[in-house]
Parts: C-alpha cells; sequence; structure tokens
C-alpha cells in the first residue's frame, strides 16, 4: 500500500464517520490539532545561526543537480548516460518515451499523495507561502513541521528525492524550537517511512503518539510501518486502534488494506466504499476511488477499475496513481495503444519505478519498430532514478530487486533483495526474494519464499505466477500448473509481459 500520510494540522476533516468495523463507541474528544505547539515563539526574532527557509528550487533542477552530484562518486561514463537519460525525462522530453510528439501537457500528481497536507491546494504555492511566512516568523515550531511534511509530500509527487534532506532539516528546525512536538514528529515518521526506513518510521510515530495519542497521522505511519515491516497481526491491531480513536479517511484506507493483505476483499471493498462516501474534497475522493480502482484491477475486474479511475479524476485530473492505474487497466482490457499513451504522459514528467517498467513492459509486448530500443531507455531511468534516490537517503534495494531480476542486472537484483528481506519480511519482500532467485537458477532456495508470498491469502496474480514458475522449474507440476492457472483466473493481464509467459509455460507443461 502506498504510504498515506494527512496534515493534522490544517487538513482536518469536519465530517466524523462511521467507525470501518461498527458504529462508533463513545470517546474522549482528541485534543485540538490546530494549537500551536508548545514552546514556539510567534515573534519574528530570527534564530540564532538560522538562515531562513531553504528558497523554492524547481523540483527537476534540483533532482538533476544532485543526482550529478551523486554521479561523481561513481563509474563516471555509466552515470553520465544515466543522467542524461534521467534529464530527458525530468524535462518531460518526449525522447525520453520514444514518442514523435511532444508528451500530453497535463500536470500529475503523486503516488501516495496526501490530499489533506496544507489543506489542499496547489502544494507549490504552499510551500513558497510557508518559506515567506518562515523568513519573518523563524521561530514558528509548527509551520516548519508542515514545512518539513511538505517537501516530503513534494520529493513524491515530483519523483525528486532531493527534496528529502530539505524536509529532514525543517523537521528537525521544527524539533529545537519545540522539543517533542508531535507534528514534527509525526512529520519524521512520514520521512522515514518514504525513505523506506520503516522501523524509524515506527519509532517516530510511537513517539509522536505518546506526545498526542490522538495524531492521525501517527496512528496512521504506525499502521504503514507495521504493514512494511511485515508485523501483519500488530498492523491490524494498530488498525483497529486508529479506527476507535480517529475514524475517516486515512484510518479507513489502512484498515482496509489490512484486510485485503489477509485475503478479505470483499470487508477491504466495503471499507473503501464507505471511506468514499464520507470523502469530501476532491483530494480524498481522488485518493480512495483510486484504491478501489487498485483493489478491481487486483481482481482482474478491469470494468470496475476503470470505472473509479474514473471517478478519481473527475476529482483531480492529475492524480497520478489514477492516471497510472487507468493506462494498467486499459493494457490488461486490450487498449494497448491507450494505455502507452497514459503511461507516457505519467514518465515524461516523474519518471517513478513502477511506471517506467511497466512502460518498457508495453514497448516490448508491443513489438513495433524502435519498441525494444525504447524499452531499454524506460530500464535504464529506473537505474538513474535508484541512484538518485539512494544519494538522497532512500533505501532502493526492493526497487531494485524487482527492476533488475526481469531487465537488468540478476546478480544485483538477488544482492538488493537479501538486503531488503534481512530488514523487513513482507509478503512483498518474500516475493521479490523468491523470484530475484528464480532468475539467478536457485530455484529450490526460492520455492519457500515464494510460498511465503502467497501464505497470508493476498490475491495477487504476479505472486502466483512467480511462484508457479518456481514450482515447475523444481519439478513440483502439479502445484505450478495449479499456480500458473490461478494467476490468470484472478488477473489475466496482471503484466504486459508476465501474462504471455504464464500462458506459454502452462501449455508447455501440459
Amino acid at each position: 500500500m502506498p504510504a498515506r500520510t494527512n496534515d493534522d494540522e490544517t487538513g482536518e476533516r469536519q465530517v466524523r464517520p462511521e467507525r470501518a468495523g461498527t458504529a462508533p463507541p463513545a470517546q474522549p474528544a482528541p485534543p485540538d490539532e490546530t494549537a500551536q505547539p508548545a514552546g514556539t515563539a510567534p515573534g519574528s526574532d530570527t534564530a540564532p545561526g538560522s538562515a531562513g527557509p531553504p528558497p523554492a528550487v524547481e523540483p527537476r533542477v534540483a533532482a538533476l543537480r544532485r543526482f550529478a552530484a551523486a554521479g561523481r562518486h561513481s563509474r563516471a561514463a555509466r552515470l553520465t548516460g544515466c543522467a542524461a537519460l534521467l534529464a530527458v525525462a525530468l524535462t518531460g522530453g518526449a525522447i525520453a518515451v520514444g514518442a514523435d510528439r511532444a508528451p500530453a501537457s497535463v500536470p500529475v500528481a503523486s503516488s501516495a499523495v496526501d490530499p489533506g497536507v496544507l489543506g489542499g491546494g496547489d502544494l507549490d504555492a504552499s510551500v513558497a507561502a510557508l518559506q515567506t511566512h518562515l523568513r519573518t516568523q523563524p521561530r514558528d515550531a509548527g509551520s516548519w513541521a508542515t514545512l518539513g511534511l511538505a517537501y516530503v509530500e513534494q520529493a513524491r509527487t515530483k519523483g525528486d528525492p532531493a527534496r528529502y534532506p530539505q524536509a529532514q532539516q525543517a523537521l528537525k528546525r521544527s524539533l529545537s524550537l519545540a522539543p517533542d512536538n508531535d507534528q514534527a514528529l509525526a512529520g519524521r515518521a512520514a520521512l522515514a517511512a518514504a525513505r523506506h526506513d520503516f522501523q524509524g518510521a515506527l519509532t517516530a510515530a510511537d513517539a509522536a503518539l505518546r506526545q498526542n495519542p490522538y495524531s492521525e497521522r501517527a496512528l496512521s505511519s504506525r499502521i504503514d510501518a507495521l504493514v512494511e515491516l511485515g508485523r501483519y497481526p500488530e498492523a491490524s491491531r494498530a488498525a483497529e486502534t486508529a479506527d476507535a480513536r480517529r475514524p475517516g479517511v486515512p484510518v479507513f484506507t489502512r484498515y482496509a488494506y489490512v484486510h485485503e493483505l489477509r485475503g478479505d476483499v470483499s470487508t477491504a471493498r466495503r471499507v473503501l466504499e464507505q471511506a468514499l462516501a464520507g470523502a469530501a474534497s476532491p483530494g480524498d475522493i481522488a485518493y480512495v476511488a483510486a484504491q478501489l480502482g487498485q483493489l478491481a484491477w487486483n481482481q482482474g475486474d478491469y470494468r470496475s477499475a476503470l470505472t473509479s479511475y474514473a471517478r478519481a479524476l473527475a476529482a483531480d485530473d492529475s492524480y497520478l496513481p489514477a492516471l497510472e492505474g487507468r493506462a494498467r487497466a486499459q493494457a490488461a482490457s486490450g487498449d494497448r495503444a491507450a494505455a502507452i499513451e497514459g503511461m507516457e504522459t505519467v514518465v515524461s514528467r516523474y519518471p517513478l519505478p513502477g511506471p517506467l517498467v511497466e512502460l518498457g513492459e508495453l514497448y516490448e509486448a508491443r513489438g513495433a519498430a524502435g519498441d525494444r530500443a525504447r524499452a531499454q531507455r524506460q530500464y535504464a531511468l529506473v537505474d538513474a532514478w535508484i541512484r538518485l534516490a539512494r544519494a538522497n537517503g532512500v533505501d532502493a534495494d526492493l526497487d531494485t530487486a524487482l527492476a533488475a531480476a526481469d531487465h537488468g542486472d540478476r546478480t544485483a537484483a538477488l544482492r538488493a533483495a537479501r538486503a531488503e528481506w534481512a530488514r523487513r519480511h513482507t509478503v512483498h519482500t518474500a516475493d521479490a526474494l523468491a523470484w530475484a532467485l528464480h532468475v539467478n537458477g536457485r530455484d529450490t532456495e526460492a520455492l519457500p519464499y515464494a510460498r511465503r508470498a502467497t501464505a497470508t491469502g493476498y490475491r495477487s496474480a504476479a505472486f502466483l505466477y512467480h511462484r508457479g514458475m518456481i514450482e515447475l522449474a523444481t519439478g513440483h507440476r502439479s502445484g505450478g500448473r495449479a499456480s500458473l492457472t490461478s494467476a490468470l483466473r484472478l488477473n489475466p493481464g496482471f503484466s504486459p509481459l508476465g501474462t504471455a509467459e504464464a500462458r506459454k509455460a502452462l501449455e508447455a507443461a501440459k
């Protein structure tokens, strides 16, 4: 599940829907999270040694600047090529997507964007306003915390991890002014999660909740961290606690995902529909509708998925998860041309690993003149993004393992998958390690991980496909056929390339 945060200061929802499970019990009113944190000095005195907030930097420029700096410490020739590709992609050039026309001008939001941050609206304008305010009110701890969270959102919305160090500094400044203020501690949890430091996210969320047990952001981040650490029973209890304290869209979506992970799709769908019914802002509507679209796509229900994505885009026509999800659903429905056009729009602006791999595979599946070269450019951009992310403190091992196993250095994929598994045991890291072992010819070692990836009941056609291929490779023909059949029955369009490979393997195993 994409990490989701919610701004407790300004994005608070006034509607109090019923809890995800049942009617809400009587509960104490949550403390006022819009109040200025303790220790905040509202005056205009500049803190000693303060230079004020950093000036706004165009994210694409910042990304290239950071990536170039990282590149000086690696192989110059290889990184020069990657940096050039990244530069083309970040400037929205048609070359990066192999298109003969300029990409569409629709602005793209981010995966995991929090629609509540800064109360909605134009995130860049809100950041600029915060920066201006902090130049005159540099001791406003609450605004520093909000700015830090906004930088986290900018990093995700623009595919620019260079914003994470800025977020870290802003949150550090907030805590120096008001030690233990829950807004900044919850912001640290969000930042750690964005960098894939989920143990750090859990520690920060717990610290925030000690200060404010009703912090919606901290409650949500705690669920996210436990899910991403593979501690699913604890995540389920955390979701129940959050639902009791702060029922609302952020908690509902996490509550739904916890149920989806154990195969309870009907409950997940019901809770998301309840969340959508209670959503008021365009951002919330887009977020929840896109989640419903993803849930439908996972079950192979492409018509429902497209309907949900259409509703999300009606609320926010720049919402990246909906644009990306619609393209995937179009591809699975057989409309490859629309899928490629949609995915080109996404990656021409913000080249993130998932869409880049999907677009590359769509090119390979189409097989037109020049498509192989176009696909290779997308895979090279994944490598460039991973280097940029690592240069800015992001753990990118799972991204590396998933992309490199099929489209890169298989040895590097296995190394990254092992490193990620050492940090956290989730269904996704189990699947990534199983597949990396498989592509390196170590199927006997891979099989237990493939089985573990499917053990919770989570319904993923990709996981079943990987398991089936590994079972066939280890001589478990009956199990392999059953897994591949289940994958194709569940979501027959789960992958532009994997679907064809599954059918081919199933035919050969008869």
